[in-house]
């Protein structure tokens, strides 16, 4: 896991594809001031600003791939941790990045356990705020915030806690098998004859399993260990 320090920062605009951003908030302040500051660095575009777990679900179907931020602060029973765990199901091409608030080893490490991507504490610099938004949307895991002696702890939770699920299933790879090919997970659908939302629950669970955050970790992780040429159930 690799942590971020304010000595590695990318060029502004450095990742220059356009990215649509969803900011998760219980509070309007914090949401319109994200929004804000999310404005003024080329490539990124706010297009929801929501305060519920639901209401940030149904931006996600719009937008599958977005870039969702996701407040700590969210509570109740779908809470941000529900809510990120929700959409490491349903939308497994959306980046999550958990925003806390002085957080604490725990904290934090249960947001990534639950499918972040990134951790930013609302503490850091604006400018330290958007680079750490730049790498974590080009797919590096970032911490921003946390004092650097804690990085080891939290890395310890997530080796223990990564995989929840045991073995994979035959069907587990079955899904793996046929995303090798490239497909969308709609295509994989069609052709396993499941609904997509099936599919990314899979894809959701797979990642957990193999200890990784995208599709494209999976399958490296899964071909090394010959898991997706098994064509025999468990």
């Amino acid at each position: 896991m690799a942590s971020h320090s304010t000595s590695r920062k990318p060029e502004p605009g450095a990742f220059r594809e356009r990215r649509a951003v969803i900011v998760v908030d219980p509070l309007p302040v914090v949401r319109a001031g994200l929004s804000m500051l999310l404005a003024s660095r080329p490539g990124f575009e706010v297009v929801a600003g929501v305060g519920t777990a639901a209401d940030a679900l149904a931006a996600l179907d719009s937008v599958p791939s977005a870039c969702v931020l996701v407040g700590l602060g969210l509570e109740g029973p779908n809470d941000a941790y529900w809510l990120t765990e929700t959409i490491r199901a349903r939308f497994p091409n959306a980046t999550v990045i958990a925003l806390g608030s002085r957080s604490d080893t725990t904290t934090i490490s249960r947001a990534l356990l639950s499918g972040a991507g990134a951790f930013v504490d609302k503490t850091v610099e604006p400018d330290e705020f958007l680079d750490s938004m730049d790498l974590a949307v080009a797919g590096e895991m970032v911490l921003a915030g946390p004092p650097s002696e804690w990085v080891g702890a939290i890395a310890g939770a997530l080796d223990q806690g990564d995989r929840p699920y045991g073995p994979l299933t035959f069907r587990e790879r079955q899904v793996l098998s046929v995303a090798s090919e490239g497909l969308t997970s709609r295509e994989i659908a069609d052709r396993l004859g499941v609904r997509e939302r099936t599919v990314t629950t899979h894809l959701s669970r797979i990642y957990g399993k193999l200890g990784v955050r995208s599709r494209v970790a999976a399958l490296r992780a899964a071909a090394s260990a010959g898991l997706i040429s098994s064509t025999s159930p468990d």
